[in-house]
């Protein structure tokens, strides 16, 4: 059993809750990091970067704390509805908060079917692999890049149809990919599907919700109880602090992105990319 040292656990925290909300693709860096760090968990990994993952959950809930609860609610009264639409004829009734709930379902579907199939086909390559990941960020930087030359869209909560939903899904599966930036694909993603830049950005956050929990809730199956007493307090460690880097960081992001500034961290990503790729043909 691998021990993870809380310092170990400090900088990785540090790193998801950085590179959640900026649109460099977090689960590359944390590869990059482990690399760097020469910090291989083994059977640890994968548990312990959803746990990071879950830190960057709770400070979405956080700054989205009237959409998360809107949408927890929503979706208790949605079965009650659908309860009593097989039983009694009772008519559903669609209006905003119901049609944002179906949206972020609709979305979840191909997320979750791709992700699944990356995961099982793609993710020993890419999470032992700096080229591959290297590789990634340089699709992560041509994705921001590009999304300078968007025009600007109109489309809000009222005018999203189903299929954008199911678009924007389906980039987000493809972004399980350490390398591909979650929040930057989806939220070009959005503006390609003509979404107006605020409620692109609300959405991509949104969607991340049940992608995250959902992997969380399936890591859970590895996780033993001697796992738990070596690394217990390393763990709980990343979790506090990938919530509350995330948090700070979320503010400050929404801000840049309201601006349309993506495109910036387009050659970020483009440097780190090619960093990574010449040491990965290299090492």
């Amino acid at each position: 059993m691998e021990k993870i040292s809380i310092l170990h656990a400090i900088i990785m925290g540090i790193v998801q809750g950085l590179t959640e909300f900026l649109p460099i693709s977090s689960s590359g860096h944390l590869v990059l990091a482990k690399f760097l760090l020469h910090a291989d968990l083994g059977a640890n990994s994968a548990f312990f970067e959803i746990l990071l993952h879950l830190g960057t959950f709770i400070a979405v809930c956080c700054v989205y704390a009237k959409d998360v609860w809107s949408l927890i609610r929503e979706f208790f009264i949605l079965i009650g509805d659908l309860y009593h639409h097989f039983k009694d004829k009772k008519s559903i009734e669609i209006y905003p908060e119901r049609k944002m709930l179906l949206l972020v379902l609709v979305a979840s579907v191909p997320t979750a079917i791709l992700g699944l199939i990356i995961e099982k086909t793609l993710a020993d390559v890419f999470m032992g692999s700096v080229l591959a990941v290297g590789l990634a960020l340089l699709i992560t930087a041509a994705i921001l890049l590009l999304s300078a030359r968007i025009p600007l869209g109109r489309k809000k909560l009222k005018s999203i149809k189903y299929s954008d939903a199911l678009f924007i899904g389906f980039v987000q599966g493809i972004a399980v990919t350490p390398g591909i930036s979650r929040s930057g694909s989806t939220i070009v993603a959005g503006q390609c599907a003509g979404l107006d830049r605020e409620f692109a950005i609300r959405f991509s956050f949104l969607i991340s919700l049940p992608a995250i929990g959902g992997a969380a809730l399936l890591s859970l199956k590895d996780l033993s109880g001697q796992d738990i007493a070596a690394n217990g307090l390393a763990y709980f460690v990343a979790l506090i602090v990938s919530a509350v880097v995330g948090y700070i960081c979320i503010r400050w992001m929404l801000s840049l992105l309201k601006r349309n500034k993506l495109y910036y961290f387009g050659y970020y990503c483009a440097v780190i990319g090619a960093v990574a790729v010449i040491t990965g043909l290299f090492m």
